[in-house]
């Protein structure tokens, strides 16, 4: 068995996999728990041109993609401009911004050995190429999310800029378009990548689920997840304090009003005493 090189790419929050199955006509609904997997006479009808046995594309509905042995970078271009004619926001350009690479070496081992760049197994299991798969496409999905919560972090370091500077008023659209992104970020992450979730092949072998489970810690995938859950918390509370601030300045405002519009009406009245209006 040749060893399998793997190269996951988070290109997008989100991939219609029905759309491109029937597309490919495989008569099957994907549910989010699974990736399409393309191979074979459907791979090389995509790529016009000859591809073994090795060689297949595993695309997530969270929007991640997987090659495994494909090693010509127009292999990886063709495929992606496939996938954009399904879903045009898929910058193709710029598809390399969250990746990873890593490599599946079958070798006379006692044991497992898991490094950063390749694991080494004893003896290949039909199931390695989709759990490794599934496991690499959730941690560039993070890593994509990640980053996104960092863009939401510095919209936030603005505002609290704009309070320390006495600039106490916050848009009820400004806040509204903050807390958008911190619940889009939120699904994106927390419900959408589905990190607690595992394969089906997990429940049914249990060394299977024993290999998907030492990649999902060697990953740290529970590790981000929770990071990530602890921050959207954060920015909740955040905003919560933006939304109280507001609502106080604005309640503030009303009472100024309420008062002057109080001593104008006194003041029309004395001067109606005192003869001075008609």
């Amino acid at each position: 068995m040749r060893d399998l090189i793997f190269k996951a790419f988070a290109i997008t929050n989100e991939i219609d996999l029905n759309k491109i199955a029937d597309h490919c006509g495989i008569p099957k609904k994907f549910t989010w728990e699974e990736p399409l997997i393309l191979r074979g006479e459907i791979l090389k009808s995509i790529l016009l041109k000859n591809v073994d046995e090795t060689q297949m594309v595993l695309v997530f509905s969270f929007g991640s993609i997987v090659f495994i042995n494909h090693s010509t970078p127009n292999e990886i271009t063709a495929l992606l401009n496939y996938l954009h004619s399904f879903e045009p926001e898929i910058d193709v350009s710029g598809a390399d911004r969250y990746s990873d690479d890593y490599s599946l070496h079958v070798k006379e081992t006692e044991s497992i050995e898991l490094t950063d760049e390749y694991v080494v197994v004893p003896e290949y299991e039909s199931y390695y190429p989709e759990l490794i798969s599934t496991v690499l496409a959730k941690s560039v999905a993070l890593e994509k999310t990640e980053e996104q919560l960092g863009h939401i972090n510095d919209k936030l370091e603005t505002m609290i800029d704009r309070l320390e500077k006495g600039k106490l008023r916050i848009g009820n659209k400004e806040l509204a378009r903050t807390t958008a992104k911190i619940i889009r970020h939120e699904y994106n992450t927390l419900a959408y990548i589905m990190i607690l979730d595992k394969p089906d092949i997990t429940w049914t072998s249990s060394t299977a689920g024993d290999f998907y489970d030492r990649m999902h810690e060697f990953f740290e995938l529970n590790d981000r997840y929770k990071i990530l859950k602890s921050k959207t918390e954060i920015l909740y509370n955040i905003m919560d304090g933006f939304s109280t601030i507001s609502h106080s300045i604005r309640g503030l405002f009303v009472e100024w009003i309420i008062v002057i519009l109080i001593l104008f009406e006194i003041v029309l009245s004395l001067l109606g005493i005192a003869g001075l209006l008609p």
